[in-house]
């Protein structure tokens, strides 16, 4: 069955990973987390659908980011360039649909679907991150279509990226809900930028409370790096306590086969998108 995006069949197991805003560090775990998986000899596949943050260089646009999940995937050149880690880039930093609009162009889902063809192809395991929140639209011709879509489509466990700072706990659950309400099967919360001395307990209250409200185990605690060319991973550079934080989860079991959900791929009502005709509730039986 065909779906919104038409992307292959799919079987090796893989993760998913949102986050509940920009900026929240879904890069970085991206990294560590295949940084420990190649430690296990796993031929890591990543991919990053969209990045709004690549730079000119010599009149070609480069991802950053791709080239640091790249990098610490230790991702085979013969699999494909940095374009097949990150097939639609674009400078202006911009949610995704606005990119397309301002340069006039299409959203083109084979670009995706070729990458991922590729990586589940030749890899044991495939690593794909979002862009922004949840709800970033990536389609300037169906603004409905958003990051939940693609993750829906996709089919693996996410993992969603979040703090545990004032705002977090709305966020997260906001994140947690639209990803259950389409069908997606989340896996956990990984608490990112994560401060053991903060001068009260209110970081240590809402790290606990995350788990508590959404029912999800949380997988990684990463802490604040003071320095934080420590952890510029375009650099190359991957902090010990943030390679050590996320070590600690088995990936290698969380990570799952893909089952993706489909929705009406002919529908432009988003109503029919955020789940009509199904029984959404904030929390899961049990």
């Amino acid at each position: 069955m065909s779906g919104i995006f038409d992307f292959p069949t799919t079987t090796k197991p893989g993760l998913f990973i949102a986050g509940t805003d920009l900026a929240i560090g879904k890069t970085v775990i991206g990294c560590a987390i295949a940084d420990v998986l190649t430690r296990y000899q796993a031929k890591v596949g990543v991919l990053k659908p969209f990045d709004t943050q690549a730079t000119k260089d010599r009149g070609n646009l480069v991802s950053s980011d791709a080239q640091a999940l790249a990098h610490f995937a230790q991702l085979d050149p013969e699999i494909g360039s940095l374009s097949m880690v990150a097939p639609i880039a674009h400078q202006r930093k911009l949610d995704p649909a606005l990119e397309l609009m301002m340069d006039n162009q299409p959203f083109d889902a084979s670009l995706i679907a070729r990458s991922l063809s590729a990586m589940d192809q030749r890899c044991d395991i495939v690593l794909v991150e979002g862009i922004g929140g949840i709800m970033t639209p990536i389609d300037p011709a169906r603004p409905h279509i958003t990051t939940v879509d693609l993750a829906r489509e996709l089919g693996y466990p996410v993992i969603v990226v979040t703090k545990s700072d004032r705002g977090s706990l709305s966020q997260a659950a906001s994140t947690v809900f639209a990803l259950r309400s389409q069908g997606c099967f989340v896996a956990g919360l990984v608490v990112n930028f994560y401060r053991p001395d903060h001068p009260d307990n209110s970081m240590q209250l809402t790290r606990e409370f995350l788990a508590r409200m959404n029912r999800l185990p949380i997988l990684a605690t990463v802490p604040e790096v003071s320095n934080r060319d420590s952890v510029n991973v375009a650099a190359g550079h991957l902090h010990d306590e943030v390679r050590a934080a996320v070590a600690l989860a088995d990936w290698r079991r969380i990570a799952k086969s893909p089952q993706p959900v489909f929705s009406n791929p002919h529908s432009s009502d988003p109503v029919d998108n955020f789940g009509r005709g199904s029984q959404i509730s904030y929390l899961p039986p049990g």
